[in-house]
């Protein structure tokens, strides 16, 4: 194996440990990683002054995006180990590059499924809810961004 290659693969390994990390993440509660279910909803319910009904509403929200996330992050997890297994076990560029792009379309996948559940959330605010989300879609972003030196590359989300 030369040297391109190694290095190649040594790339690939880093894009797949971030890419997972990003999945991780993009369960992660209005930006923020330690949060269960009830102390997103906790959280969001504090901060945007959310109704019974809207808390109801966002409760049966996340639970089906999380249901809905679950087959894809089980099946995220077997492409990680796959990868994983085709790195150890030498295979050519074009095998390990198919088996990350795999995993590329599942992330895109549960980004589309925090997307929506956002989506619907969203919609059933009022403005000054609203206004008070985007605030704090702000904060959490320039959060993150300082966290991971991502500022100057911020995508507008």
């Amino acid at each position: 194996m030369n040297l391109k290659s190694m290095n190649l693969k040594k790339k690939l390994i880093a894009m797949v440990a971030a890419g997972t990390l990003v999945a991780g993440l993009t369960f992660a509660a209005a930006g923020h990683r330690h949060m269960d279910g009830q102390s997103r909803l906790n959280f969001l319910a504090a901060h945007l002054n959310l109704t019974d009904a809207q808390k109801a509403s966002a409760q049966t929200i996340f639970d089906q995006a999380k249901q809905e996330a679950q087959p894809i992050v089980a099946q995220l997890k077997q492409e990680h180990q796959a990868v994983a297994d085709a790195v150890k076990a030498g295979k050519s560029d074009a095998e390990i590059s198919s088996l990350a792009n795999q995993q590329g379309v599942l992330m895109g996948q549960l980004a589309a499924v925090r997307a929506k559940a956002k989506a619907h959330l969203y919609a059933q605010l009022t403005p000054d809810q609203k206004t008070k989300a985007d605030q704090l879609h702000d904060m959490m972003k320039q959060r993150f961004q300082r966290h991971t030196g991502a500022g100057a590359q911020s995508s507008g989300e």
